[in-house]
């Protein structure tokens, strides 16, 4: 294995860990809004989402011209607002009530959010193991080259 080969091992677990970061980022914002019946856009908080893709890198490949795409890790692709109805709670007295006492509550399951938390996490901690495990072999690699 060579140097790039473990640099891209560094930076393809990077890019994991930084992208399961931005989506408990989401997942703890919906959950702290999962009560807000009223946001600067107007109307109950809508529940956000973050969509992954594929990175591709270009690389050389013996001189070749074309060159070679492999896997470069994930990026965040962009964060959605989901598209789910509100839900229709029944709180006559509230200020945002309708006439037959009905409110508009965020479309957020706190339940939802926490396996999607407890999902993201296991990920997060997947991709701290394989940089950990990187890192130990480069180590016991470099002591052995020392000896």
């Amino acid at each position: 294995m060579g140097i790039d080969s473990m640099l891209s091992v560094f930076d393809i677990s990077g890019s994991g860990l930084s992208a399961e970061r931005i989506r408990m980022n989401v997942i703890a914002n919906n959950i702290a809004n999962a009560n807000a019946t009223e946001t600067p856009e107007g109307g109950p908080y809508r529940r956000e989402q973050v969509e992954f893709s594929s990175v591709l890198n270009k690389t050389m490949m013996s001189g070749s011209v074309s060159g070679l795409e492999r896997l470069g890790g994930v990026k965040v692709q962009r964060v959605v607002k989901s598209t789910e109805p509100f839900n229709q709670v029944y709180i006559p007295g509230h200020p945002k009530a309708d006439a037959k006492g009905f409110v508009n509550m965020p479309n957020v399951s706190v339940m939802m959010e926490m396996v999607d938390l407890v999902t993201a996490t296991r990920s997060y901690e997947a991709n701290l193991a394989v940089v950990n495990s990187s890192k130990d072999m480069s180590n016991r690699a470099l002591s052995i080259i020392g000896k």
